[in-house]
């Protein structure tokens, strides 16, 4: 009897604490930008928290510590101590209108509905159309932790869908709402009575809507991820892997990322979702050990035929999060890319070629179809967006030729909106890719040139010297901003603060050599050859060495490592007949006058002096090639890395077709084999 009557006692006061709940608001009083934090007590303890201001003004005032004591709740000692409002609503129902099924150990789910008497609040939240309706229904009708951790969660789900300005708006009202403080101190209280699911989204939801990191709430509910990492299941550990890659590295951070680390080292055999691995990808960064990327690569290449076009996009942007280049991953991934490639928005064209150059990877068939749809759909496109493709294409040395042409066409027709930023991207890009549009080399040239003196008055010597630098690569030369840039040399005046001394010197004699060697004026000088046997001679020549003289049959008929007037350098000369039958001894080449003869200049060059895809030589070789032929040499490019894996008897035959060949010089066209 005594239990029952008890039982009946308890169950009153429980009733009257949830009706009280219910009905009851917080004052008006209540302090705005404020998050109660404090060591968690038992409800009957006499409260006596500290106040952290943890959202700084828009004038970017610093956090601010103040002391206060109050009753959180406004209920005093009515508070039952075994049972929290969240306890008594979970007795009577499940705690959410959706729960989650684990299906087999695949560590996949799916949505179960339940009903229950808390699907009015989940129907009005789903309902919400902007994050203060969020709030005011969290005001009104929250009552358990399920529902707060919901609404904490629908606010930042509604609030990444605004734009950048309607965010920073929206941020200002969110963290001024009354409710949001109440519900920031609900989740701070009750965060080790969370369940899985809404620990982490809790947590991914007040990072990413912008509370500080050292406020106890944020560090708080690491540390309790911390204590329960082992209860995650696969898709907790994905989302608490995207936030912890949105935070800074404190002590709490990187002890939750290294036992992260640990576990999903052991549970990625388990994992079949793809769009979880590129999660934890992106979690494990650049400093996680390489026999964990590659345990991550070999289980992605297990679901790679499962692979969608929004996961391919991710994984490719995961990788570069870690750091690892994975040839076949990526090759799927572009080959998705290729497929979809006109439902790709403009940022992620962007991101997909930076990836593709932060993790060195080449792939002529991605970089086509890329360029290829922009050309195709350039009258939808700014100027300044084709402007920042080039650029993009050129750090990964790709030339795009229809779409130069497309581009350099719109320059010449509305040559305004270049601004000196822009002229300088475009100089720097037309330069480097050595193309000039065949229909207006001319008329481009003389537009840029124009644009340039324009900025004259207020270009800086960095500024200027890139640009005469760039249009003399071009085999133009603008002689008002080439009078200019030498008389600042002349007086020592020229600074270069963003150049090494290096740079500043290379292009400056390029300068130099282009001014000579391109005017119309300019004779063939009579010249003396010197020859450098330097001792520090790459396999490479060593080879062709040994080659040529089985060829020839003597190393007087060639000489190795010549060193020519401008500075320039080849590293093997052979003189022919006029007819270029015979090859001649050196010492007799200057018995003959130079219309009898034929100078052949062999460079043994690496792939990456080359535009990707092709033999078409970037810059700074078209230069020394130009300058050569102007010298009276025939030149003839040899890739290394092709030429060291021949044999000694295909190297030989090699020599000789270039050799006796009527052009000694491979086409421009010549495809290189890709990564596919």
């Amino acid at each position: 009897m005594n239990n029952k009557i008890s039982y009946l006692l308890n169950t009153g006061r429980c009733m009257h604490r949830c009706n009280y709940v219910l009905t009851s608001k917080y004052s008006a009083t209540t302090s705005k930008h404020v998050l109660w934090i404090g060591r968690y007590k038992h409800p009957l303890e006499k409260p006596n928290f500290r106040k952290l201001n943890t959202f700084p003004s828009l004038h970017g005032s610093p956090i601010r510590f103040l002391s206060q004591k109050t009753d959180i709740f406004n209920i005093g000692a009515k508070i039952q101590p075994e049972k929290s409002t969240e306890a008594l609503v979970s007795e009577q129902a499940p705690q959410s209108s959706l729960e989650l099924e684990k299906l087999g150990d695949s560590g996949s789910f799916k949505v179960k509905p339940v009903m229950d008497h808390s699907e009015p609040f989940f129907n009005s939240l789903r309902k919400c159309t902007c994050p203060c309706d969020v709030l005011d229904l969290a005001s009104e009708s929250a009552v358990s932790i399920k529902h707060f951790t919901n609404c904490l969660t629908m606010v930042w789900r509604l609030f990444r869908n605004l734009s950048e300005d309607q965010q920073r708006y929206e941020k200002q009202l969110i963290f001024e709402h009354p409710a949001f403080v109440k519900l920031c101190q609900q989740v701070l209280r009750d965060s080790r009575r969370m369940m899985r699911a809404d620990l982490v989204f809790s947590l991914h939801a007040v990072v990413n809507l912008g509370v500080p990191q050292n406020t106890l709430l944020v560090q708080t509910l690491v540390r309790v991820c911390q204590e329960k990492l082992n209860q995650l299941d696969n898709r907790c550990l994905s989302v608490l892997a995207t936030t912890l890659a949105g935070m800074d590295k404190d002590k709490n951070v990187s002890a939750l990322q290294a036992g992260l680390q640990l576990l999903v080292e052991q549970r990625i055999p388990s994992i079949r979702d793809i769009f979880i691995l590129q999660n934890l990808m992106k979690c494990i960064g650049k400093d996680a050990p390489v026999f964990l990327k590659k345990k991550l690569e070999m289980a992605v290449l297990k679901e790679i035929d499962h692979l969608t076009y929004p996961n391919a996009l991710r994984v490719f942007l995961a990788l570069v999060a870690m750091n690892y280049c994975s040839v076949p991953i990526l090759n799927a991934c572009s080959k998705k890319i290729q497929d979809n490639v006109h439902d790709t928005p403009f940022r992620q064209l962007i991101l997909i070629l930076e990836a593709c150059y932060s993790l060195q990877y080449r792939n002529v068939k991605l970089f086509s179809a890329l360029a290829d749809y922009v050309n195709s759909t350039a009258c939808l496109w700014d100027k300044r967006q084709i402007m920042l493709f080039l650029s993009a294409f050129e750090t990964l040395g790709f030339q795009p030729r229809e779409l130069m042409d497309v581009f350099a066409e719109k320059v010449t027709e509305d040559p305004e909106f270049l601004n000196l930023k822009n002229l300088l991207i475009v100089l720097r890009v037309y330069s480097r890719l050595n193309y000039v549009p065949r229909d207006q080399k001319h008329v481009f040239s003389e537009t840029l040139h124009s644009c340039l003196n324009k900025y004259l008055p207020q270009i800086s010597d960095t500024e200027l010297l890139k640009a005469v630098y760039s249009l003399c690569v071009l085999g133009y030369v603008p002689h008002r901003a080439l009078d200019e840039l030498l008389q600042k040399d002349s007086r020592d005046e020229l600074q270069s603060d963003d150049l090494s001394k290096e740079q500043k010197e290379m292009m400056l004699h390029c300068v130099k050599a282009c001014m000579e060697l391109d005017s119309p004026s300019f004779t063939k000088p009579a010249f003396v050859l010197t020859e450098n046997f330097s001792s520090l001679v790459s396999l490479t020549l060593r080879k062709a060495r040994v080659a040529l003289i089985e060829l020839l049959g003597d190393e007087n008929m060639f000489r190795q490592n010549v060193q020519l007037p401008y500075k320039y350098h080849i590293d093997f000369e052979i003189v022919m007949d006029s007819s270029r039958k015979k090859v001649l001894p050196i010492t007799a080449a200057d018995d003959h006058a130079d219309s009898s003869i034929h100078r052949l200049a062999f460079l043994f060059v690496p792939l990456s002096v080359f535009c990707v895809g092709t033999m078409h030589p970037q810059g700074k070789l078209a230069v020394k090639k130009r300058h050569l032929n102007k010298l009276g040499y025939h030149v003839i490019l040899v890739l290394n890395k092709k030429f060291q894996e021949m044999t000694n008897e295909g190297a030989v035959e090699f020599l000789k077709g270039k050799i006796y060949s009527e052009d000694a010089f491979p086409s421009s066209e010549v495809t290189v084999q890709d990564n596919n």
